[in-house]
């Protein structure tokens, strides 16, 4: 599906590893302080806990620590500079991790625990948690397939001759996702208004803000796993040791400046098209 395209056409997506938010020294400090967050929202988890009714929610919390702290582990060790400049694949794949689990799983959590402390009905508990998976695996597959669908395109491609038609498109292909959201914030709302009792409204409202985060983070997911491919894949969206980020090459291996491969992919754009 992705193994027919060449390097080209992934290479808006090393953006992230151009400007150095996404290096190794960037993730292997984000990686220590994920572990604080982390901390803090398993503390949500199981202060929100105590007040539910949720369904074996002391099994729940105890797995999703022992899940965390084993992540935690991991992220202090690829945290050091030696061991992340040598297996930045891998870091990239534990950062990944770290920030699914940390505003997916975590918050998706904390909603079903607070939502088990205005709701008794173990049922509804249940339906209500089977609807909101099944969006947010809906939400998953739709933006896959739309990336797949743009990466296709070639509105990825340095030097796309329409970026101003690529931006265009991607703010409409958004709209089915919006549209899902928006409509699924709309069922979970009338979900709890029929099944909870007044005076909550504070509580309804950390619910649908925490399940609409949940449901982004399985939205910025496709984009995750792609990048994670593209490193396995391609050299040039890994670093040297001493911190550069590996050179683009040409069809005859030689380095293309980073300073000169906007111009230079527009311009084989614009010899292809002609």
């Amino acid at each position: 599906m992705l193994n027919n395209l060449n390097e080209e056409y992934f290479l808006v997506l090393r953006r992230p590893l151009e400007s150095k938010r996404q290096s190794p020294k960037s993730l292997g400090s984000i990686l220590i302080l994920s572990i604080f967050l982390q901390a803090f929202l398993l503390f949500l988890e199981f202060f929100v806990g105590g007040f539910s009714n949720y369904p074996s929610k002391d099994l729940i919390v105890k797995i999703h620590l022992i899940a965390s702290s084993i992540l935690a582990t991991i992220s202090v060790i690829y945290s050091i500079p030696y061991i992340y400049l040598r297996s930045q694949k891998v870091q990239y794949f534990v950062s990944m991790l770290v920030s699914q689990n940390l505003f997916g799983v975590s918050v998706y959590l904390i909603s079903l625990m607070a939502v088990g402390t205005i709701l008794s009905n173990e049922d509804s508990l249940l339906q209500f948690t089977y609807m909101t998976l099944l969006i947010g695996g809906i939400v998953f597959i739709i933006t896959f397939v739309r990336f797949i669908i743009l990466l296709n395109n070639g509105f990825y491609r340095k030097g796309f001759k329409k970026d101003k038609q690529r931006g265009k498109f991607e703010k409409t292909s958004y709209l089915p996702v919006v549209i899902l959201i928006g409509i699924s914030i709309s069922f979970v709302i009338q979900f709890l208004i029929r099944n909870f009792n007044t005076g909550h409204y504070d509580v309804m409202f950390v619910i649908i803000l925490s399940i609409v985060i949940f449901w982004v983070m399985l939205f910025i997911l496709p984009e995750q796993l792609v990048i994670l491919y593209c490193k396995f894949r391609f050299d040039s969206f890994n670093y040297e040791l001493n911190g550069r980020l590996k050179p683009v090459k040409d069809e005859n291996g030689k380095m293309i400046p980073e300073e000169k491969l906007d111009s230079y992919f527009r311009q084989k754009t614009k010899a292809g098209s002609e």
